[in-house]
C-alpha cells in the first residue's frame, strides 16, 4: 500500500512483475520466452519503458546439445548417409543460442568449408504449444476485460508467433540471405561486400548449410587495418549496402550488431545470419528519408513533421512543440559517453595500437526511448520496423565513432541514403 511501500525500490514493490525479475524468468524458461523477451526490447511502442530497457539485457546463450543429437537431425533431414555430404563435421560447435546450435563442416564433393546451422531438437514443438497458450490467455483477458481490446494484445501475440515461427524455419532465412546477394550483385556490390552461399543440396526446415566466411567484426579495429589501409572506407561501403537495401532488397539486414558484420579476410563487408530482417513500406521509408535528412541538419521541425507522418493517428500534432521536445532529446545524443580505450600490442619489429570505442549501452537504448515516449505523449504510434530501423542505426553510430570518429554518416557524400538515385524494388 502507499504507506508502506514508500521508500522501497521499485523492482520490489512490483515482485515477480518487476522487469528485473521477468528478464531473469524469461532467460531461465528457454527459446520461447528469451525470444519474447527480445520481441519486447524491439518493441517499445508495444510495451513500457522500464520492461523495454530492462529486455535489452535479454541474453540468448544456451547450454549446447550434445553432438549425437545434432548428428541424428541431421541423418532425419538429409536422408542420407552424413559421409557422403560432408568430409567431416566439427562435433564441438561454433555457437549455441537458445534455437539453433552452429558447427563448421567441409563438403565432400568441393571440400569448401561450410557451417551448419541446426535447429535444437524439440524446439519447434515447443514454441508452437508455449505461443498457443500466450495466445489463449491474451484472448480470454481480452475477453474478461473488454477494455484491453484497445491494446491490441492479441495482435501483438499474433505479430510476435509469426515472427518467431519464421526464425525457425531455415529455409526463410536461406531466402532472405539470397535475396540479399542478389541484390548485392544487382546493384553492383559486389566486389565490395558478401552474404554466404546456400548449399541447397544439405539444407532444410531444420537445416541451414551456407559458406564459411572468414573476417574479424568491425570492432576489431587492429585486425581491420592490417586487412585494408582505410577503416573508414570499410565503413562507408558497408552503410552504403545496408541503406541501400532497405529501398532496394526484399528486406533488410535487421540485427547487424557486430558478430554478424565482419570484415571478410578478401576486403569485402560481410553480412551474416539473416534470422532477423525487417521490411519496410514505401510509406514508412519516405518518412524516413525525411527523418534521416532533417537529423543530419539538426532540423527539428522537419523531423518533427516526418514522425508525425510515420506514427499518425489521426490526432492534430502540435508540431513546433514537438520539435522543442525532440531538441531536448537530440541534444544529449553527442553528450553520450565514450570512452577509447588504447591498448599497446608489443610485435617483432612494431608496436601495434588497438582501439575499442565502447558506448554505454544503456544511454543509447534509453535515447530511444525518450524518443519514443515523447512521440507518444503527443499520440503518435510506430510501427515496429521503426524500431528496428533505429537500432541498426545505433549500431552503425557506434562503428563510426570507432572506425571513422570525424565522420558525419548521414551528412557524408560518398553515403547514399535517399531513394532518388536508386531504384524502389529489384525486379
Amino acid at each position: 500500500t502507499a504507506n508502506t511501500s514508500e521508500g522501497i525500490p521499485a523492482q520490489m514493490r512490483l515482485g515477480l512483475l518487476s522487469p528485473l525479475y521477468l528478464r531473469r524468468l524469461f532467460e531461465r524458461m528457454g527459446a520461447t520466452y528469451i525470444k519474447l523477451g527480445q520481441f519486447i526490447a524491439s518493441a517499445p511502442t508495444f510495451f513500457p519503458a522500464e520492461y523495454v530497457e530492462e529486455f535489452q539485457n535479454c541474453f540468448d546463450r544456451a547450454p549446447p546439445v550434445p553432438y549425437s543429437e545434432i548428428e541424428s537431425i541431421l541423418h532425419e533431414e538429409l536422408q542420407r548417409p552424413l559421409d557422403s555430404v560432408y568430409e567431416y563435421i566439427d562435433p564441438v560447435p561454433i555457437a549455441s543460442a537458445s534455437i539453433a546450435q552452429v558447427h563448421g563442416a567441409r563438403l565432400k564433393s568441393s571440400q569448401k568449408d561450410v557451417v551448419i546451422k541446426v535447429l535444437k531438437p524439440g524446439i519447434e514443438d515447443t514454441l508452437v504449444a508455449d505461443l498457443n497458450f500466450i495466445y489463449l490467455v491474451a484472448r480470454v483477458l481480452e475477453f474478461l476485460s473488454p477494455e484491453l481490446e484497445r491494446t491490441s494484445l492479441v495482435a501483438i501475440i499474433k505479430d510476435i508467433k509469426e515472427s518467431m515461427l519464421e526464425e525457425v524455419d531455415f529455409r526463410k532465412e536461406a531466402v532472405n540471405m539470397e535475396a540479399f546477394q542478389r541484390y548485392i550483385e544487382a546493384m553492383g556490390f559486389d566486389r565490395q561486400a558478401k552474404s554466404p552461399f546456400v548449399y541447397h543440396h544439405c539444407s532444410t526446415k531444420r537445416v541451414l548449410t551456407m559458406e564459411r566466411l572468414y573476417g574479424v567484426p568491425l570492432t576489431d579495429l587492429d585486425s581491420i587495418r592490417s586487412l585494408v589501409p582505410d577503416p573508414e572506407l570499410t565503413l562507408v561501403t558497408a552503410l552504403n549496402v545496408w541503406f541501400g537495401s532497405l529501398i532496394s532488397c526484399e528486406s533488410f539486414h535487421a540485427d547487424v550488431h557486430a558478430g554478424n558484420l565482419w570484415l571478410l579476410r578478401d576486403g569485402r563487408v560481410g553480412f551474416i545470419d539473416f534470422g532477423i530482417v525487417g521490411r519496410i513500406s514505401p510509406r514508412t521509408w519516405a518518412a524516413m528519408e525525411i527523418f534521416l535528412a532533417s537529423f543530419a541538419t539538426e532540423d527539428y521541425n522537419a523531423m518533427a513533421s516526418a514522425l508525425s507522418e510515420m506514427g499518425a493517428t489521426g490526432n492534430d500534432i502540435d508540431v513546433d512543440s514537438f520539435a522543442k521536445d525532440l531538441q531536448k532529446i537530440f541534444s544529449s545524443l553527442q553528450e553520450l559517453d565514450t570512452e577509447i580505450i588504447v591498448a599497446a600490442a608489443r610485435s617483432s619489429d612494431a608496436t601495434a595500437v588497438s582501439a575499442n570505442v565502447v558506448v554505454d549501452e544503456r544511454q543509447m537504448n534509453a535515447l530511444f526511448l525518450d524518443l519514443v515516449r515523447v512521440s507518444e505523449s503527443y499520440g503518435l504510434k510506430f510501427p515496429r520496423e521503426f524500431a528496428l530501423l533505429m537500432k541498426q542505426l545505433l549500431y552503425f553510430d557506434r562503428y563510426t565513432r570507432l572506425l571513422a570518429p570525424s565522420m558525419n554518416m548521414l551528412r557524408d557524400e560518398r553515403i547514399n541514403i535517399t531513394s532518388n538515385k536508386q531504384t524502389r524494388r529489384m525486379n
